[in-house]
């Protein structure tokens, strides 16, 4: 491809590069720089043949001769925008091809500079070094957790208790309470009663009853309104 580029350019053995041929991205560059200005004559032949059509319809009938002549030109105009569609396309898929495999040797070249770093970063490693730290930091970890369970239960002063002993005295407190209680309420023998007085309580009446039941759920509602 680069012996195709050197003559599609002009580039030879003396020009940049020491004979290699041109970096993607110079190549890449001058493609476009083509395609712009095939793009350019392009335009410039488009407006060519409209004049020419115009010509020819200006002549008409009148001067045959003269209308032939611009669709002659017409033609040729015609005949080299093909032409130039034609290379454009061909430049294009080469621009594309060549951007792509520019894109390809810097993603290998990224790759390859990362595997190296990777490499570097690996030489002072040994796995069984790794190993052997793996297994420390597990052992200090049980380490710890055995320590922090053993600060974590309550300590005593040298004192034990038995529990049944604690319960019993306990139950014999509270029996003593009880029968305390029992005593107080029963009180004197000989204190009278007061008599219950023989003459019935009036009730309220049943309206007035139902009129304060309704003031109450009257005073509910308002309440419930200002919530």
């Amino acid at each position: 491809m680069s012996g195709l580029l050197g003559k599609l350019f002009g580039i030879g053995p003396g020009d940049k590069g020491g004979g290699k041929g041109p970096s993607p991205q110079e190549a890449i560059q001058r493609l476009k720089e083509t395609e712009d200005m095939l793009s350019k004559k392009q335009e410039f032949l488009e407006e060519k043949i409209e004049q020419e059509l115009l010509a020819a319809r200006k002549h008409g009938t009148k001067n045959k001769r003269a209308a032939l002549q611009a669709l002659k030109r017409k033609k040729r105009y015609e005949k080299q925008l093909a032409q130039i569609d034609g290379t454009l396309s061909t430049i294009e898929f080469q621009r594309e091809a060549l951007e792509n495999a520019n894109t390809n040797t810097e993603v290998l070249k990224n790759m390859g500079f990362a595997a190296k770093a990777m490499k570097a970063a690996h030489d002072n490693m040994d796995i069984d070094k790794v190993d052997e730290l793996m297994q420390d930091i597990a052992e200090q970890q049980e380490l710890a957790d055995e320590i922090s369970t053993a600060i974590s239960k309550p300590v005593g002063i040298g004192e034990e208790f038995d529990d049944d002993e604690l319960m019993a005295e306990l139950e014999e407190l509270e029996q003593e309470e009880l029968d305390k209680n029992l005593l107080e309420i029963s009180g004197p023998e000989n204190v009278p009663l007061p008599n219950v007085p023989s003459i019935a309580i009036p009730s309220k009446p049943a309206k007035k009853k139902e009129e304060e039941e309704d003031d109450d759920m009257k005073e509910l509602e308002a309440w419930a309104e200002n919530m």
